[in-house]
């Protein structure tokens, strides 16, 4: 696929021409969610050529056995998989007797498509001749309802170019799917019963293992150019296919419309007893308003959304399409209602990394939400975490940790660990890492103290019981080490001392030590509940304490530059710039034995120390390690280029900063990676948020204080954005003449290149 196919503009992803190569990618890109549900962007209409069918549902998944060539101890059994559900939105269309297929239609004309952010409205039109006889235009909307989470909406227009053809429409709802990604080729649903009449079509269908029930619903009608209903309908049932099905003749010149409203109803929040009467009550309401009011509704609820996590660019298109795109995706992928709900990396986009949670949530998902969201929306992200304390214990207590030491899951769904390779699984425990960053980061960003003693105490005294049992004191270094890890660099593998994650354990016992004193303190009546709880001996203080002073760093001989870990001088060093195009990205043209043996780094792994504590480095010490290390970078994980676009920002290097903004940005919409078909890169899409609002924008909390220290690209004649500080929004305007902050709350602090501002 050619980078570029896709048209610049401010507010819209814009496809032009039709091309089967672009399919599985445009599928991707033009995916629609509204946090409950998502869909790939599928053709509604039957499609024989190369395609990724994809419906998916929050909270609904199958627990797929692991596949491995040998079984190691503590081994999860199974890798949790958001799976794919029935197919509502299929309408198969026949044209006086000829399917409507456009892999096999050879004359398709004037084929666009197009994603309104603004609205949230998805449009599909074209021209085809079916035969000889007939020629039909074609125009298609679609969305997932924001304002009702259980709503989907299709309005399907045929008008008649040549010809006066008998229109079929099957509209349908298909139970026969799989996961492409299933690792046995199991089927993850069975299906109950069902119901087909003239007013509803619904399966009832539930997960193996797991026995989620879902029902997947829909409605069709079919309306004249005027609106009036016409066509006879009839209903056809086989194989967990329910079919309404509607013919009509069309005049030539003349045009008709199927309307169809169709979604999920989750047994997570409904009664199945009550499926189909919660089913009819949303078709007739949905029919009753009619398809122009609810895209008004779903419209409303988006433009509340871009009110408040909107960045305008001015003089750039190219950033603005991707700035706005990456905050679209975010906000159909996760709207913080419910706390049982997480952010996959992938979102609804695809099946890539099982639709789980990662610690892409903590380190790079909660400053988004945290900032244009109530901050309720943050503290369900952290709930979730806490929620899950008990099945973190168990997951270290499979390892051999004992005393309540916690391993939060690499990858999960309900708190148990299911991702299924040992080099990640055993030994990427900085995610434990990232979790108490993120306790951190919400208490000083939302000025919510009332976390910790609630909940969050106990999730960092887990963790660090897991750190000071993880830990073990070397005589040769006079040290505590930590061995057998893997940092955030996944090409490297089993090392010993990664300095990131032996750094970030530092913190987190010293800040572990410094919110227990608060809770002694100012929560007695807590504290004394906690102890009885988690089985607390103040005498397990002295180790932590003594870790703290004695964990090895490993630090290079000559340079005051921290090493990634033991060992890293060893190689022998090239930059990332004598690869060849050909060669990259390596991990897909390299064997793994290269790359382990090889100096280059996935993504930022001693640098997002440095991006994570920067009070703790001062500007020289940060240049001298990103000198050090970005060269060496070839930022093939998704998560890279966000973390160098900010660091780049802070070290006043605009326009390398620049570079990797747009990397970021534009991620999934030049497809950098070679892999959008498979989905969207969900979670590297809130770096790009913080590439701008962090980076060009200066945004930081430093001594409990707002700072913001603005940069502006040379490109950009002007950037603005908002963020929700303590329940406060700030405006902020940068242009070429002046720095603009505005805000109503005459009690808050904000600092401006370092000056206090005086309101």
């Amino acid at each position: 696929m050619k980078k570029g196919y896709l048209k610049i503009d401010p507010w819209e992803i814009i496809e032009e021409d039709f091309d089967p190569k672009k399919v599985k990618a445009s599928e991707s890109i033009f995916s629609l969610g509204n946090g409950a549900m998502g869909q790939r962007a599928n053709f509604e209409e039957e499609y024989s050529g190369d395609t990724f069918q994809g419906s998916y549902i929050g909270g609904v998944y199958y627990p797929d056995k692991t596949k491995v060539g040998w079984w190691k101890n503590g081994y999860p059994e199974y890798f949790a998989k958001v799976i794919n559900a029935p197919n509502w939105i299929g309408i198969h269309i026949k044209i006086g007797g000829h399917k409507l297929d456009l892999n096999k239609c050879k004359d398709v004309k004037n084929f666009k498509r197009v994603l309104n952010m603004k609205t949230g409205i998805y449009t599909r039109s074209f021209e085809v001749q079916i035969s000889n006889d007939y020629r039909i235009a074609v125009e298609i909307r679609r969305f997932l309802s924001m304002a009702q989470g259980e709503l989907g909406a299709i309005k399907y227009k045929i008008k008649a170019l040549e010809g006066s053809p008998e229109i079929i429409f099957d509209s349908f709802i298909d139970g026969n799917i799989k996961n492409q990604d299933s690792n046995w080729e199991d089927p993850f649903w069975s299906h109950k019963n069902h119901c087909i009449s003239d007013e509803l079509i619904l399966l009832h269908s539930q997960t193996l293992k797991t026995e989620f029930d879902i029902a997947t619903y829909a409605q069709s009608k079919l309306l004249d150019e005027h609106g009036n209903s016409i066509g006879s309908l009839e209903k056809y049932e086989k194989e967990n296919r329910i079919s309404q099905v509607i013919k009509y003749k069309l005049d030539e010149g003349s045009s008709c419309t199927l309307i169809k409203f169709g979604g999920y109803i989750n047994a997570l929040n409904h009664l199945c007893s009550e499926f189909n009467n919660i089913a009819k009550e949303l078709v007739t309401q949905s029919h009753q308003k009619g398809f122009d009011l609810l895209a008004e509704e779903h419209s409303y609820e988006w433009n509340k959304i871009w009110d408040q996590s909107d960045i305008q660019i001015k003089g750039d298109d190219k950033a603005q399409q991707g700035i706005r795109f990456n905050i679209f995706q975010l906000n159909q992928t996760y709207n913080g209602h419910d706390s049982r709900l997480n952010i996959g990396p992938k979102g609804f986009t695809g099946e890539k990394y099982g639709g789980s949670t990662y610690w892409d949530t903590e380190a790079y998902c909660l400053p988004f939400y945290m900032a244009t969201k109530d901050q309720n929306v943050a503290r369900n992200l952290l709930k979730y975490r806490y929620e899950q304390l008990d099945k973190a214990i168990e997951n270290a207590s499979k390892l051999g940790f004992n005393n309540g030491a916690a391993l939060y899951p690499m990858v999960t769904m309900n708190g148990e660990e299911c991702h299924n390779e040992w080099e990640i699984t055993f030994e990427e425990i900085h995610r434990n890492g990232a979790i108490a960053f993120a306790i951190f980061n919400y208490e000083r960003y939302t000025g919510d103290t009332n976390y910790i003693p609630e909940m969050g105490i106990e999730v960092l005294i887990a963790i660090t019981r897991f750190w000071i049992q993880r830990v073990n004191y070397s005589e040769e270094k006079k040290a505590y080490v930590m061995l057998g890890v893997t940092g955030p660099n996944e090409y490297e593998n089993n090392i010993n001392n990664n300095w990131y994650t032996n750094y970030i354990a530092k913190w987190c016992i010293e800040y572990t030590l410094k919110e227990i004193n608060k809770v002694k303190k100012f929560n007695t009546k807590r504290w004394k509940i906690i102890i009885r709880k988690i089985d607390w001996d103040d005498k397990e203080l002295d180790l932590w304490n003594d870790v703290v002073k004695k964990i090895y760093l490993p630090k290079h001989p000559e340079k005051d530059i921290y090493l990634q870990q033991d060992g890293f001088l060893d190689k022998e060093f090239h930059p990332a710039s004598i690869l060849k195009d050909e060669e990259r990205p390596i991990n897909q043209n390299w064997s793994w034995d290269r790359i382990l043996r090889s100096p280059f780094i996935k993504q930022a792994d001693v640098l997002q120390g440095f991006y994570l504590f920067e009070d703790h480095f001062n500007k020289k010490m940060l240049e001298q390690h990103f000198d050090f290390y970005e060269p060496l970078t070839v930022h093939e994980s998704s998560l890279s280029p966000c973390i160098h676009s900010i660091l780049a920002s802070r070290l006043g290097r605009t326009e390398q900063a620049y570079s990797f903004y747009l990397r970021t940005s534009r991620l999934d919409l030049d497809d950098y990676n070679k892999e959008v078909d498979e989905g969207l890169h969900i979670t590297s899409m809130a770096g790009t948020w913080m590439s701008v609002v962090e980076g060009f924008g200066g945004v930081r909390v430093l001594k409990n204080q707002l700072h913001i220290d603005p940069i502006l690209p040379n490109s950009w004649n002007e950037f603005s954005f908002r963020i929700n500080f303590r329940n406060t929004l700030v405006k902020v305007v940068v242009n070429k003449n002046e720095i603009d902050i505005s805000y109503s709350n005459p009690d808050l602090i904000v600092y401006c290149k370092g000056e206090k501002i005086i309101i």
